[in-house]
């Protein structure tokens, strides 16, 4: 099934999970995934292998297992930067070999100098739409890509990226609602018109909250701040802080008419079930809503 077309029938709940490392043992994600299904969520992605290159194999034959051992619809994520367009061909046919119609369409790093043929998200978008038949996704970013010189500059290329073929989008993470909902506002203003899906992930640790807010620029809300400032030093405590402030967002969001929530779990299942039990209820009242 095509990710865009189950936006139709409901509030949207997916999952993302990365593959295990070159030198890891393979069984600790079959393990993980095992226990995320029992969410059963709308669809689960798999980022491009950990340590890229012939890793990103992983990423393929995890999202055909997805779908082949646990019912589940999968998204494999699928970088561009680096590649000819004769191996972002491998690639798609190899997905498509393998039953995968769902393609998370980003750039990747482009730090250094950049080879291949394609410079942005679009052109692997625009190469796709014109050789494959896939259901192809986009990221977005509600506070901003670090790179845009400005919000109306974001969105232009946003929307460059819709036209060119995006059938949904997924936003990077976010911790302060009000910017999701500025965002989708502009978003719809400037033609945008493709379903959006906010990314969620719940913060557990001080060090995984520090390395995303250098990455992704994201804006650290007072609220948070004094959640991270009282429980740092308490593990337990901090994830479990965490987890209830996901599920403050969430529960906003959907009450709020999100048209779907993708969660960041960090191959954590604990995590992932906690988040979604509390929030389920609300999901099924809203979806039956919308239906």
């Amino acid at each position: 099934m095509k990710t865009a077309d189950i936006f139709d029938e409901k509030t949207v709940f997916s999952l993302e999970v990365f593959p295990p490392k070159p030198d890891a043992n393979e069984s600790v994600i079959y393990k993980t995934l095992e226990e995320l299904s029992d969410i059963s969520p709308d669809f689960i992605s798999v980022t491009y292998g950990a340590g890229g290159g012939k890793n990103g194999c992983k990423t393929i034959q995890i999202a055909s297992d997805i779908q082949d051992r646990y019912g589940v619809e999968s998204v494999a994520h699928m970088p561009c930067i680096g590649l000819t367009k004769e191996q972002a061909a491998a690639i798609l046919d190899s997905m498509q070999d393998n039953g995968i119609e769902n393609i998370l369409a980003l750039r990747g790093d482009s730090s250094g100098s950049v080879q291949g043929d394609f410079r942005h998200a679009s052109d692997l978008i625009t190469f796709i739409r014109e050789n494959y038949d896939f259901n192809i996704i986009a990221a977005c970013y509600p506070e901003v890509h670090p790179e845009s010189s400005s919000c109306a500059d974001d969105l232009k290329w946003l929307k460059h990226k819709v036209d060119c073929g995006a059938h949904h989008l997924i936003t990077q993470l976010f911790l302060d609602n009000s910017y999701f909902y500025d965002f989708c506002e502009k978003a719809r203003t400037s033609g945008i018109d493709v379903p959006i899906e906010a990314g969620i992930m719940p913060v557990t640790n001080k060090r995984q909250i520090e390395r995303m807010v250098k990455l992704c620029g994201v804006e650290l809300p007072k609220k948070f701040v004094r959640v991270l400032e009282k429980y740092e030093h308490n593990e337990t405590a901090l994830r479990d802080a965490g987890i209830a402030y996901a599920i403050d967002q969430i529960t906003e969001l959907i009450t709020d008419g999100v048209d779907g929530i993708h969660l960041y779990t960090m191959n954590n299942p604990y995590v992932a079930h906690r988040i979604y039990d509390a929030v389920q209820s609300l999901i099924t009242v809203t979806s039956c809503a919308r239906a």
